[in-house]
């Protein structure tokens, strides 16, 4: 493993600091943290952490010896001075010979140490930190440590490989008992610069800052040389057959069984590499995948095992289902018996999760990873890779040997690690909602409504310019697509179907405004309108229907419908024909799909400052009418204006309607003459 320390960044990082208040000890600290939060192949999505002891000096003046550990929810890689709050190491020292502390004595004794009581809670691991006498402690999950410690013998095969300088820890659960065994160790060796915890990575420490950092990629550097001096056995493989299904088409049935058992929708994301593909695809996948995580803090994420389905060589579509169905009842069975079995075996009354899995390997398709939004899903994802790496290289020179179930049980349902992903959840966590025309007034405003309340939103337009400068404003994915090409939105919504698993909302919003008498109007001009405004949103919907039918969990459609469906203005006809099919075609599919559990409803709004009415339209109509264009816009019975935020709020209410289907709901300040009758 290379060691990325460099003197000159180590000197950048000091003087940034130093200009914004920090010592020089915290400016090394987040410089190396980061070093070791940047290697995927030592630390992942918030496992390991770091320290620093040194003094702060607090507002009442007075100097204090602190710890500097890191907090809960921060990401080694990204940290920052306040993501490694300072607790008080007196008051952690003076607990050394204590026999005993409970977890919630321990997090409440860590809180009330705090220099700054707003800070984030201290890692769970803060005694050890503390108990090593040492101004640097670096821990890490380093892949090549678990390699070799996940294995039977892992223990004397630690022995070879690391000379005397290095401490084995044999498996004890994170926490205060862990702290006083480290402590145990270090007291009989006081020469050790590193400490091998069994089944669960590596600690170094020393008073100097790249020291530290240093002595963790040599130890594992040994370790990764050791594993490749082993004989190596391939893993068997399965017959790897082609098979017709692409992933795409079957993540919304494994998003749908996902959901199906409780209230709450569940992200699914596709990914396959030559790594997961060697895993998956093992002939006894079964039998190792089953023995555990990598590092026992993987369970809260990925849970105890993954579920592998293996579908039929030429079955059909319909057979993948009753397979899938199969597949997840049993795995179902099994959790509960696994819950069922260890529940007892520890201290306090056990709730089980929900039963669902993280992680489902399709043989021959690739691996789809499960979570409460895109990101839990992907997190999911990174850490079943790891686990997919280090169990197959320990399969491959000997088999692959975890803790005993109850130990990661313990993990899994342990409340400091169930913290650490828990919280409050929002009215449309979990659910993916696709909107066209997202580049316009009101698409964009629908986007920040339906973000706000936690959904997944993709966001369409056909023009590409204009799709590329909202992808650099925001995060969420952007799709150049015309929607008035069936075959544009086909893949659009293969590849949303791959990242998030499927659909819950469609809000299709995208269309032009076209005018002209409509007697005279050239058949180009009315068969193109009919392709913007009709044609696009029955290229949509029906292909949003297909994936909601796959995921059997409901769904909802949206069309942005217009008062001239139901009030034609003058040579406005080429805009309101199509329009007014779009408001039929809107309640058609609450009609043909209300018993599958999918809505349908449409928005009607006038007078919108947007793409369609633009100030030149504005000013157009207000002259014509011999009225200012603020009285113009606010010609409607409230006397109002209608913005686009309000448009947004109306979809977004009937997006959270679930009795209310085939209904049109009018934004447009009171038109009596364009109400509908």
């Amino acid at each position: 493993m290379k060691n990325n320390w460099s003197n000159s960044d180590s000197k950048k990082y000091i003087r940034k600091y130093k200009n914004l208040g920090y010592s020089k000890d915290l400016a090394l600290r987040v410089y190396t943290t980061r070093l070791l939060g940047r290697n995927s192949e030592l630390v992942l999505h918030g496992g390991g952490n770091t320290s620093v002891k040194t003094s702060i000096k607090d507002i009442d003046g007075k100097k204090y010896e602190v710890l500097c550990v890191k907090g809960s929810g921060w990401n080694m890689g990204e940290i920052e001075p306040e993501g490694l709050p300072a607790v008080k190491l007196d008051p952690l020292l003076s607990l050394k010979k204590k026999k005993y502390l409970s977890d919630q004595d321990m997090v409440s004794y860590q809180k009330r140490n705090l220099i700054n009581i707003k800070s984030p809670n201290p890692s769970v691991e803060t005694f050890l930190h503390a108990f090593l006498p040492f101004k640097y402690v670096d821990h890490t999950h380093a892949d090549a440590i678990l390699k070799v410690t996940n294995r039977p013998g892992g223990l004397n095969f630690c022995k070879k490989i690391f000379g005397n300088k290095v401490a084995i820890v044999p498996y004890v659960m994170p926490g205060f008992m862990l702290s006083k065994k480290v402590n145990e160790i270090y007291s009989k060796n006081p020469k050790i610069n590193c400490l091998i915890l069994m089944n669960h990575g590596i600690f170094t420490f020393s008073n100097d800052a790249k020291e530290a950092y240093s002595l963790m990629i040599k130890y594992v550097s040994q370790s990764e040389k050791a594993i490749k001096n082993l004989k190596v056995k391939k893993i068997k493989q399965i017959k790897n057959y082609s098979t017709k299904f692409k992933a795409h088409e079957i993540a919304p049935i494994i998003r749908g069984l996902s959901s199906s058992n409780n209230d709450q929708k569940f992200i699914v994301n596709y990914r396959l590499n030559k790594d997961l593909k060697y895993f998956m695809n093992g002939k006894n996948v079964r039998s190792y995948s089953s023995k555990g995580t990598a590092t026992p803090d993987h369970v809260i994420r990925v849970k105890p095992f993954p579920l592998i389905i293996t579908p039929n060589k030429n079955s059909s579509i319909n057979d993948f289902k009753l397979t899938a169905k199969k597949a997840f009842d049993n795995y179902r069975k099994k959790y509960i018996n696994y819950f069922n079995t260890n529940k007892n075996k520890v201290k306090g009354k056990k709730v089980m999760l929900d039963t669902s899995p993280r992680v489902v390997f399709v043989q021959n398709v690739g691996m789809f990873s499960i979570g409460k939004d895109l990101n839990g899903a992907k997190i999911a994802g990174d850490l079943a890779n790891t686990n997919a790496k280090v169990i197959s290289s320990v399969e491959e020179t000997s088999s692959y040997k975890f803790i005993p179930e109850k130990n990661f049980f313990d993990v899994e349902y342990w409340s400091l690690e169930q913290a650490k992903i828990k919280k409050a959840k929002k009215l449309l966590e979990g659910n993916v909602v696709v909107i066209t025309g997202s580049t316009g007034a009101i698409g964009f405003e629908t986007y920040k409504i339906f973000k706000s309340y936690g959904a997944e939103v993709v966001l369409l337009d056909y023009n590409l310019q204009r799709i590329k400068n909202l992808q650099s404003k925001v995060k969420e994915l952007c799709i150049h697509c015309d929607v008035r090409n069936k075959k544009n939105v086909k893949k659009a919504f293969d590849q949303i179907c791959e990242k998030y698993g499927g659909v819950d909302i469609l809000i299709s919003n995208a269309g032009t405004a076209v005018s002209g008498s409509i007697a005279e109007v050239d058949d180009k001009i009315l068969r193109q309108s009919f392709e913007d405004n009709f044609f696009s949103h029955q290229n949509c919907a029906s292909e949003t229907i297909k994936i909601m039918k796959k995921q059997n969990t409901g769904g909802c459609l949206l069309f942005n419908i217009s008062k001239q469906s139901v009030n034609p203005g003058k040579n406005f006809g080429p805009y309101g024909l199509p329009k007014s099919a779009l408001l039929s075609l809107c309640k058609q599919y609450a009609v043909d799909y209300g018993s599958y559990g999918i809505r349908s409803n449409g928005v009607n709004a006038d007078r919108i400052r947007s793409g369609l009415m633009t100030d030149k339209m504005i000013k157009s109509r207000a002259k014509a009418r011999r009225v200012s264009t603020d009285n113009y816009m606010r010609g409607n019975l409230l006397l109002n204006e209608v913005k686009t935020e309000d448009v947004a709020k109306a979809f977004f209410h009937l997006a959270i309607s679930k009795k209310t289907t085939g209904a049109i709901l009018t934004v447009d300040g009171g038109n009596i003459a364009a109400s509908l009758r």
